[in-house]
């Protein structure tokens, strides 16, 4: 990262820097981690419960010794793990939504500094000739060759032009504080360098026949939503299979009691006394077995559980469809942004500019010559100054417009309007 904070930075080097060092991309590759291992334990088979106890009477210690595994789940195994390695692939398909997001921010985060530092660059050069004109202005009056009202109405214009110029170095310090943002640049970071100028137009505009069509199959997140629609169909099916037994639990006994045993013999002893003798042992006794426990819904019979999957269901298709037709306008507004942006940059580079250039040279020899006042003069240079202002904020309007229509076809978006839209004219 530190070879690409050296150079002058371009756009691609904008989305590098800010795919590597950006702290919320790093976050949901992280949870993509999570998702992994939610999805390796959902695959396993349920670990069974195993309970020891051990009482203990006067005269009889029992043991007893129990398994308990949910048979239920190790049936629908296959399901389960079939449903976690869908939602595993959908968490990764969000993560590249993520990753494209971060991009286009980036992108978009440049072009708006770069146009930035251009205009401050073209009011910077207006300024200058401005005081030009100014001190030449006073030196006039200073003279008597001009009116102190003459002189009043240059030096306006002169501080007007400088207050443009401070609102676009303001401005300048902002957008160069978003883009170290999409960054997540601080610190030594910060001394990167960017370009005065935005890039130039491409010779031809891109042509899109079939926007909507090809926006439906290729958004990310329209792949999002159609997974979320297959993981909850093969769920219903999972809930319908479970509808009339949803816990079946078998658990394993084994028991053993252990007995201490008192014997009492009477012999005969020497005399015609009896002896009475008394001898222990220890008994034990074991038993083995089973029981199955099982729920059985009687009150509704699993309509509920059905019931509401089946509406979770149906809920995913609607907002599916619905998110199917808003991509199909989202795609035509970024397409008809991206072409009537080229239009209008087009128009200024072949008709608009030119032709104040002509004016600006004219309207000079025609001063130079005394055959046009200083007022004409000014107002030619004012005309100037916003007609340079306007097409640098058209082109860059034009580059903002290629980045949503980027996101517009694959994905990235952040489910606001048009940047260009929002930002034309600032």
């Amino acid at each position: 990262m530190a070879e690409l904070l050296s150079r002058t930075m371009t756009p691609d080097a904008a989305v590098q820097i800010a795919l590597l060092n950006n702290r919320g991309l790093q976050a949901a590759y992280t949870e993509l981690g999570v998702s992994e291992a939610m999805m390796v334990e959902a695959s396993l088979p349920p670990s069974p419960i195993v309970t020891l106890s051990r009482l203990i009477q006067p005269s009889t210690i029992e043991i007893e010794a129990q398994i308990l595994q949910n048979v239920l789940s190790l049936l629908t195994l296959p399901r389960r793990r079939e449903i976690a390695e869908d939602r595993f692939l959908q968490a990764q398909k969000r993560a590249v939504d993520a990753t494209l997001k971060i991009a286009a921010d980036a992108r978009r985060a440049h072009y708006r500094a770069v146009a930035a530092n251009e205009q401050v660059v073209l009011l910077q050069q207006a300024v200058n000739s401005a005081e030009t004109v100014s001190d030449f202005a006073r030196k006039l009056g200073e003279t008597g060759g001009m009116a102190k009202l003459d002189q009043a109405r240059e030096h306006a214009f002169t501080a007007e032009v400088g207050g443009q110029l401070a609102q676009a170095r303001l401005t300048q310090r902002l957008e160069r504080e978003r883009l170290n943002q999409a960054l997540g640049l601080w610190g030594a970071q910060l001394k990167y360098k960017l370009p005065d100028k935005l890039p130039a137009l491409p010779p031809k505009p891109k042509v899109e026949d079939d926007i909507e069509t090809e926006a439906v199959l290729s958004r990310i997140d329209l792949e999002i939503a159609r997974m979320e629609i297959a993981i909850l169909a093969k769920e219903f099916g999972l809930t319908s299979a479970t509808r009339f037994i949803d816990v079946l639990e078998v658990r394993g006994i084994r028991r053993v009691e252990t007995n201490k045993v008192t014997e009492v013999d009477f012999t005969l002893g020497p005399g015609p006394a009896l002896i009475r003798t008394e001898t222990q042992r220890t008994e034990k006794v074991r038993w083995r077995g089973f029981d199955v426990d099982f729920q059985i819904p009687i009150y509704d019979f699993g309509e509920v559980r059905t019931r509401r999957v089946e509406e979770t269901y149906m809920t995913a298709v609607n907002r599916l469809i619905e998110k199917a037709v808003n991509v199909r306008s989202e795609a035509r507004q970024a397409y008809q942004a991206y072409r009537g942006t080229y239009d209008v940059v087009r128009h200024y580079e072949r008709e608009i500019l030119p032709l104040r250039q002509i004016i600006t040279e004219q309207t000079l020899l025609n001063y130079n010559g005394m055959l046009v006042d200083v007022f004409q003069l000014l107002a030619d240079a004012r005309a100037r100054i916003e007609t340079n202002v306007q097409a640098a904020t058209a082109r860059r309007d034009f580059w903002l417009a290629k980045v949503d229509l980027h996101t517009a076809v694959i994905g990235g978006r952040d489910g606001s309007v048009a940047s260009v839209a929002a930002g034309t004219g600032g």
